[in-house]
Formats: C-alpha cells, structure tokens, sequence
C-alpha cells in the first residue's frame, strides 16, 4: 500500500490490496488505518469461507470482491484495488472509453480495459460484477468508483494500475495532439500472441 500511496494512486485510507496466501487463506489490508504507513502485523488473514482470522483488525468493506476475484481466477493470486485519479475520471464518462492502445507496453501487459457498471461499493452485487468480469479480464473499472487489477504477482498486479494510471494519463494528452492514434486490431493481435 505504501507503493500505491507514494505514487498517488490512492489515498490515505482508500483501496486496499490482497494476495492469496495458499488454496485456504488470503491476507488483505483492512479498514480504518492509514495505507500509507502501515505495518505486517496489520495485514488481515482471512479464510476463502469469509471468515476473519485476525478479528482485532477490522476487514475492508471490499474484501468479498478480493475474495471473489482470487476464487474465480486460481491462476492469480494478488489483487489491487484504488481510485488513481486519471483512470478512475474515465469510469465517469459514458462517452469515451479508456483505452491502453496508445503504447506497446501499456496494451501488452494489461490489454484491453473492461468497464463494470455501477455497483454500490462493498456489496454483494459489485464484488460478484466484478468476479465475474475478471474471468476473462485482469483490468478493471468500476464505473464512479475506481479500478481493480489482478495478476500473479503482487508486483504485475501494480504494474498493471501503474500502466493503466499512465494510459489514462497519456489518452487525456494525445486527445490534444493531432494525429495521434492508437494500435490497430491488427497490431493488437500480434501482441496478444508475443512472445
């Protein structure tokens, strides 16, 4: 959390980041304590049934949707979730999609964006919209609410809101370059197969 704090993905006390720990627990970071400074002795365990193992420390409103996300990709084991003020302005627009299109890299490592619609946060309802996104997808936005990534490592799950954070950055300054453009479908399709 340090990480997504340091470089403003998130603020003090938004977002929160989990990684399966084996095929019976995950750990998450809880609520209330400041993400920015947090110690190990402060990460939740928390069983797949639910079940909070570390009681002292209260769970995050959304670790169902960890929870589920981890459950419904087994081949990922950490999840990132937090409101980078670029990419998360696209899950207000109904008009224009963001897209990673605009750079190799960006488009390689996170491919095409997924927008969820809108769910309250910390319900049932969003943590199953997502889940059920992400059996197909690694990147996510939530409309009015944020992005969510996983990947099997912690460290790709970052990369990829980092990447997605600078594609919304990069889509908000070529929109005023002219003849600036994307990859095409055809360019994009050779990545989806490289290497």
């Amino acid at each position: 959390m340090v990480r997504l704090y340091d470089r403003h993905l998130t603020t003090a006390s938004g977002g929160n980041i989990s990684l399966k720990l084996n095929d019976e627990y995950f750990c998450i970071t809880p609520t209330a304590l400041d993400k920015g400074k947090l110690k190990p002795e402060q990460i939740a365990i928390v069983r797949f049934d639910g079940k909070n193992m570390t009681p002292n420390l209260k769970l995050s409103i959304e670790t169902d949707m960890h929870r589920r996300t981890l459950l419904a990709r087994p081949d990922m084991n950490a999840v990132v979730h937090a409101h980078p003020i670029y990419a998360s302005s696209f899950s207000t627009s109904l008009e224009c999609q963001l897209t990673a299109r605009y750079t190799a890299e960006a488009y390689w490592v996170i491919r095409d964006i997924v927008n969820v619609p809108y769910k309250l946060m910390g319900t049932e309802e969003l943590a199953i919209a997502v889940s059920n996104q992400m059996k197909e997808n690694t990147v996510l936005l939530m409309e009015n609410h944020g992005a969510i990534t996983t990947a099997p490592t912690l460290l790709l799950a970052f990369d990829k809101l980092e990447l997605l954070e600078r594609a919304a950055k990069m889509q908000i300054i070529c929109k005023n370059i002219p003849g600036s453009h994307t990859l095409s479908d055809d360019k994009c399709e050779i990545l989806n197969n490289w290497p």
